[in-house]
């Protein structure tokens, strides 16, 4: 045998056995079985896949949430799942509401508000968005922000930025993208809480 072919051999087996030892033995010295996830476990965790298939798009932003910012994350949540709408959908609806309201069910701000927009995703009740009541109620603005949402060709496609900017029609239309990676954490955390 040539020489360089048995070195070439002889490389690859050290490699196999090296690498077999930096993996770590494949029994454990007790006897016992190492344990396994359950198959419900394994099926219920979300995939970065699943919640950002086009992965985050520029610098991400995060905020620490209240206990009245994570129940209105799980207001969105279970509303998108009475949708019957996904994940994906659940990860648009909180990035919307974090660029939009920092996920705060907020009233009419005075001097401060945006022509007449208010609730979670600052939805307007002068552009038919409904009531005030209606707006500012979190499985109500939800629902009108999926239902919008299910109108646009293609939303599952697109980034998450331009599926949330075709409904909203926001004049920062890029700003929606920096909360992407929060708002999957977000739906990773209590999709199945």
């Amino acid at each position: 045998m040539n020489t360089m072919l048995r070195k070439s051999i002889l490389g690859i087996a050290g490699l196999t056995v090296a690498g077999g030892l930096a993996a770590g033995p494949l029994n454990h010295s007790d006897g016992t079985p190492a344990p396994r996830e359950s198959a419900v476990a394994v099926q219920s965790r979300l995939d970065t896949a699943t919640l950002i298939p086009h992965g985050v798009q520029g610098a991400q932003s995060r905020i620490d949430l209240t206990d009245e910012q994570t129940a209105n994350a799980k207001a969105i949540i279970a509303a998108t799942k009475k949708a019957d709408m996904d994940e994906r959908a659940a990860v648009v609806s909180i990035a919307t509401a974090l660029q939009e309201s920092k996920l705060e069910n907020l009233g009419h701000l005075g001097d401060r508000n945006d022509h007449d927009s208010q609730g979670l995703f600052q939805q307007r009740p002068s552009s038919g968005w409904g009531t005030v009541e209606q707006i500012t109620d979190p499985e109500y603005s939800t629902t009108a922000f999926l239902k919008a949402l299910k109108q646009v060709d293609g939303w599952q496609d697109m980034p998450l930025t331009v599926a949330a900017q075709t409904v909203q029609v926001s004049a920062y239309p890029d700003h929606y993208a920096q909360w992407e990676q929060q708002a999957a954490d977000i739906v990773a955390a209590h999709w199945n809480s």
